[in-house]
């Protein structure tokens, strides 16, 4: 993945309804967004030129600021047509599409209720989020420390960047423990999700088990594959999973947008040999990405 920081880039990113020059879109070092993490977003795909469920992410959008008590000062279709606009300027059918929104500077304290909203959407290159190589074999993850809040101690069915907070601690964390990534549970200690991206399992019973989105986003990914699965017949479980039900498991994968389908070879001491589901269902989920 390129290391050219994301300040000093050629292009543009549209911006409260303009599309600036990437390096003059600023914000002021004292907003709520960056001081309280008041900040929605969306992290989408896009493939020959087409974002996959470009609405479906866009009404999360929505959502995650109408959780949060913020209006986004923009209709979905505004923001739709928008995303397209910075396809066609910066010129890329295979992106990453980062639409957002946060409160402004006008009051920096807990309460915010006369910030201004603010609305960005950048779009930039994307390659694989792992390794190639590391990815067919399946990437290692740890079992991390930090844990998923229920929903009542944080607005868990939003993509909030405040939630991402220990999951930067908890992948820090792995990395420097020569993982890739690590498994977080929730707070009850039960199997939630990676850092980033939901997570499947084949158990030695032959069907496929997840984790019930309790404490984390249902991602759109996540459903995207739930529907593939059955669609072949396979029986998908959403059930709480324990920790000790790895003794069982025959497959691994994680799922994201940025993840797409991803084997896991490896949580902590129990190693998986990604095998036949692995294969078939990142290749059709790539064809599925690439045919609208």
């Amino acid at each position: 993945m390129s290391i050219m920081p994301f300040d000093d880039r050629d292009g543009f990113i549209w911006m409260n309804g303009e599309v600036i020059p990437w390096r003059d879109t600023k914000t002021h070092v004292i907003s709520h967004g960056l001081h309280y993490a008041s900040l929605v977003f969306e992290g989408e795909r896009a493939y020959n030129g087409k974002i996959f469920k470009s609405l479906e992410h866009t009404n999360r959008l929505f959502n995650s600021a109408s959780i949060l008590d913020m209006t986004i000062p923009w209709t979905s279709r505004e923001i739709e047509e928008a995303k397209l606009e910075m396809l066609k300027v910066m010129k890329l059918s295979n992106s990453y599409v980062r639409a957002f929104a946060w409160r402004g500077s006008e009051m920096i304290a807990v309460s915010a209720q006369n910030t201004k909203i603010h609305t960005a959407i950048a779009v930039w290159e994307w390659p694989s989020m792992f390794d190639p190589e590391a990815k067919m074999r399946g990437i290692k993850l740890d079992i991390s420390k930090w844990r998923r809040p229920p929903a009542e101690c944080a607005p868990v069915h939003a993509k909030a960047a405040g939630l991402y907070m220990i999951c930067t601690l908890a992948k820090h964390e792995a990395e420097k423990k020569g993982f890739d990534d690590t498994l977080m549970l929730s707070h009850d200690g039960l199997i939630a999700e990676a850092t980033g991206a939901n997570i499947f399992f084949r158990m030695s019973d032959g069907n496929i088990h997840t984790p019930l989105p309790n404490t984390f986003l249902n991602g759109i990914t996540r459903k995207t594959v739930i529907e593939l699965l059955r669609n072949e017949g396979l029986q998908v479980l959403e059930r709480d999973i324990n920790l000790d039900e790895l003794e069982n498991v025959t497959e691994c994968f994680l799922t994201g947008t940025a993840a797409e389908v991803t084997p896991v070879g490896k949580i902590s001491n129990f190693e998986f040999q990604p095998g036949n589901l692995c294969k078939k269902i990142m290749v059709d989920y790539s064809e599925l990405v690439r045919s609208r």
